[in-house]
C-alpha cells in the first residue's frame, strides 16, 4: 500500500509541477506530461517496470476521448464541413500514410510495419496546434480552419486505424480453426474470452453486426428512460458511474466481438451526439479523460529509451527531420491545391508537420497486438516525441515569415468612394448594432472590415460596407477622416483597435472616439491612446443580468435600477483614476498604488449602495 500510494505521489506530483510550467512555456500540456514523465522515469530513475503496467490501464483514456469525440460530432455538422474534411483531410491522411509507408518499405520494413508507421506518423498533434492557434488568434484564418478541418479528418481516422492494426499483428491475432470456425488468439495461443471464438466466419459477421446494432439502438432507446431512472436517486455521483458504466460496457462488447474497444465507444458518442444528456456526460466523463490521457503521456515519457537517441542520434535526428519533410511537403501541395495563399499556406504547412499524441496511442496498441517489436516502437516514440519539441520552433519560423510575406493572393481592398459622419471600423455583432442604430436615426455611417465574408454577407442584407484594413491611414483617409464627427472602433484584436485609437487621435485631436473594449486593462490602453468613450463588451449585459437579480430577490424595480445606475457612476470613476495609476506591462496586483486605491473604492461603492439603500428606506411611508 505504502508503495502504492508512493507511486502515485510521484507521478501526480511530476505533473502538477510540469504542466503548468509547460503551460506558461507555450509548449502544450501534452508536453508538459512527456516532460514530466522523462524527468520521473529516464532522468531520475523515480519509476521503473510498473511504468508498462500503468500504460495498459492509463490507455483507458483513449477510450474515453473518443466516446468524448465522438459527441461532439453531430452527423449534420459533418455533412457541413463533409468538402474539407473528405478532400483536405482524407487527401492529407491518405497520401502521408502512402508515401511514409513506401520510405519505411525502402528501409527494409515489410509492409505490415510499414503500414503501420506510415498511419502513426499521418497524424499530428491536435493538443498543440489547436491551443496555439487559440492563443495566436489564428483560429478563424483560412489556414486555421483548413488546420482544423485536418485534425478533425485525423481525430476521424484513429478510429479505423486502432480497428485495422490487429489486422496486420505478426503474429496473427485471428485465425480460422481447422473446421472452419474463426478463434481469436491471445499472445501464448489460447483461446481470449470471446463471444465469436469457435464460430463460422458468417457467424463471426452477424454476432459482430449484431454488436454494432445493439450499441446504436441502445443509445437511441434506452439512454433516456435509464436517466430518468438515474435522475430520481438524487445523487449526482450516480450520473459519473451512468456514463462510466456506458463507456466501460460499450468497450467491453466490442472487444467480445474481436472490435476495437475504441471503435464501439466512438459509435457510441455519434449516437449520443443529439441527445439531450450529451452535455451532462462531457461534463462527467472530462475529469476522468484529462487524468487517465495525462497518466497515459507520462507513462510514454517515462518508458522512453533515450539510451536508443544517445546510441544513435543520427539516425533518430535524421527520422525525425525526414518524417517533418515529408509532411511539410505533402501539406505545402495540398495548400497550394486547395488554394491557400500566404501566410495561410505556411500556417498550414508548418503548423502540422509534426507527429502528434495519437502517435503515443497507435505505438502503444500496435505493440500490444504484436505488430511492431519494442525496438523499432522506441525509436518511433522518440521520432514522435521530438517533433513535437520541435513544434513551438515551427510557429516561431511563421511568424518570422508572416513577417514578410506580402499576400499579393489577397482579395485587394476596396476602393472606400463614401464619407460619412460616423465611421465604423469592424462590423462583428458589436458593430453591426452600432451600424443599424445610428443609421435608423438618420445618419450616415461609412463601415469598414478586414473580414470579407463579413462584409459580403452585409452587402446580401443591404448594408454597404467597405472591405479593408482599418488600421490603414490611406483607408481611412478615405473613408472622411478628416471631416467624420465620430470614430467606433470595434475590430476584434486588441492590439489594432489600440493603435487605431491612437493614430485617430494623433490625426484629429477633436474626434470623438468610442472604442470596444475586450477587459479593464484594455479599457486602461485605449484611455491612454486618446478613446473618449469605452464600452466593455460583456459590461452592460452583465449590468441588466444583475438587475434582474437584484428584482428577483425582493428589490422593486426602481431600487433595482438606481442599484444598477449607482455601480455604473461609480465603475466610470474608478476606472478613470485606476488609468491614472496603470502601468503598461505591469500586471495591476504588482502595482501597490493601484490595489490600495482599488480597495478604497471598492469600500466607497458599498458605501454609496448603503447610503441609496437606507434613503429608500426613509422614502417609504
Amino acid at each position: 500500500m505504502e508503495t502504492f500510494l508512493l507511486q502515485a505521489t510521484i507521478y501526480l506530483g511530476a505533473a502538477v509541477i510540469a504542466v503548468p510550467l509547460a503551460a506558461r512555456l507555450g509548449l502544450g500540456s501534452v508536453l508538459g506530461y512527456l516532460l514530466a514523465g522523462i524527468f520521473i522515469g529516464p532522468v531520475t530513475g523515480l519509476v521503473g517496470t510498473e511504468t508498462q503496467d500503468l500504460q495498459h490501464f492509463a490507455e483507458f483514456g483513449v477510450v474515453v476521448m473518443l466516446f468524448l469525440i465522438g459527441l461532439e460530432l453531430e452527423p449534420h455538422a459533418l455533412w457541413d464541413m463533409r468538402d474539407r474534411l473528405i478532400g483536405l483531410g482524407g487527401l492529407q491522411v491518405t497520401v502521408t500514410t502512402a508515401i511514409i509507408m513506401g520510405g519505411a518499405m525502402l528501409l527494409g520494413y515489410d509492409w505490415a510495419r510499414a503500414l503501420a508507421i506510415g498511419m502513426i506518423f499521418a497524424l499530428s498533434s491536435t493538443a498543440i496546434v489547436l491551443q496555439t492557434l487559440a492563443e495566436k488568434g489564428l483560429m478563424q484564418t483560412a489556414g486555421g480552419r483548413s488546420t482544423f478541418s485536418v485534425l478533425l479528418t485525423q481525430d476521424i481516422a484513429v478510429i479505423p486505424m486502432l480497428a485495422l492494426l490487429p489486422l496486420l499483428a505478426v503474429s496473427g491475432m485471428l485465425a480460422f480453426a481447422p473446421d472452419g470456425s474463426m478463434q481469436r488468439l491471445t499472445d501464448d495461443g489460447h483461446g481470449a474470452v470471446s463471444l465469436v471464438a469457435g464460430l463460422p466466419g458468417w457467424g463471426v459477421t452477424l454476432v459482430t453486426l449484431g454488436a454494432v446494432i445493439a450499441i446504436v439502438l441502445a443509445g437511441i432507446f434506452l439512454t433516456r428512460p435509464v436517466f430518468r431512472y438515474i435522475h430520481h436517486a438524487r445523487l449526482r455521483e450516480m450520473y459519473t458511474a451512468l456514463a462510466l458504466l456506458m463507456v466501460v460496457a460499450t468497450a467491453a462488447l466490442m472487444g467480445l466481438v474481436g472490435l476495437s474497444p475504441a471503435l464501439g465507444t466512438f459509435l457510441a458518442g455519434v449516437v449520443l451526439a443529439n441527445s439531450e444528456f450529451r452535455h451532462e456526460l462531457e461534463s462527467d466523463l472530462e475529469p476522468f479523460k484529462g487524468l487517465l490521457l495525462g497518466l497515459f503521456f507520462i507513462t510514454v515519457g517515462a518508458g522512453i529509451n533515450f539510451n536508443l537517441l544517445f546510441g544513435e542520434p543520427a539516425y533518430i535526428l535524421s527520422l525525425t527531420i525526414g518524417v517533418m519533410l515529408i509532411k511539410g511537403i505533402i501539406l505545402f501541395a495540398l495548400a497550394v491545391l486547395f488554394k491557400l495563399k500566404g501566410k495561410d499556406r505556411w500556417l498550414f504547412t508548418l503548423g502540422l508537420a509534426q507527429a502528434g499524441e495519437f502517435g503515443f496511442v497507435l505505438i502503444s496498441f500496435s505493440l500490444q497486438q504484436g505488430v511492431l517489436t519494442d525496438g523499432v516502437a522506441g525509436q518511433l516514440l522518440l521520432v514522435v516525441a521530438l517533433s513535437m519539441l520541435i513544434t513551438p520552433l515551427l510557429f516561431i519560423i511563421y511568424e518570422l515569415l508572416s513577417r514578410r510575406i506580402v499576400d499579393t493572393d489577397d482579395p485587394e481592398h476596396d476602393q472606400v468612394d463614401e464619407q460619412g459622419t460616423v465611421i465604423i471600423a469592424g462590423i462583428g455583432r458589436f458593430g453591426q448594432i452600432v451600424n443599424s442604430l445610428v443609421q435608423s436615426a438618420g445618419f450616415k455611417t461609412v463601415v469598414v472590415d478586414s473580414d470579407l465574408p463579413t462584409v459580403q454577407m452585409m452587402r446580401k442584407f443591404g448594408f454597404r460596407g467597405f472591405f479593408g484594413d482599418p488600421t490603414r491611414p490611406d483607408l481611412l483617409s478615405a473613408a472622411g477622416l478628416d471631416d467624420a464627427k465620430v470614430l467606433v472602433v470595434a475590430i476584434d484584436s486588441k492590439a489594432a483597435a489600440t493603435k487605431l485609437v491612437s493614430y485617430a487621435r494623433k490625426t484629429r485631436p477633436d474626434l470623438h472616439i468610442i472604442a470596444r473594449a475586450r477587459d479593464r486593462v484594455h479599457v486602461y490602453e485605449l484611455y491612454n491612446a486618446g478613446a473618449n468613450d469605452i464600452v466593455r463588451e460583456m459590461f452592460d449585459s452583465s449590468l441588466r443580468a444583475g438587475r434582474y437579480a437584484l428584482e428577483n430577490l425582493g428589490l422593486s424595480e426602481f431600487e433595482a435600477a438606481e442599484a444598477e445606475q449607482t455601480f455604473y457612476q461609480h465603475d466610470r470613476i474608478a476606472l478613470r483614476e485606476l488609468a491614472e495609476l496603470w502601468q503598461p506591462g505591469v500586471p495591476v496586483a504588482d502595482v501597490p498604488e493601484y490595489v490600495a486605491r482599488a480597495n478604497a473604492l471598492n469600500k466607497d461603492l458599498e458605501t454609496a449602495l448603503a447610503t441609496r439603500q437606507q434613503t429608500n428606506e426613509e422614502k417609504e411611508p
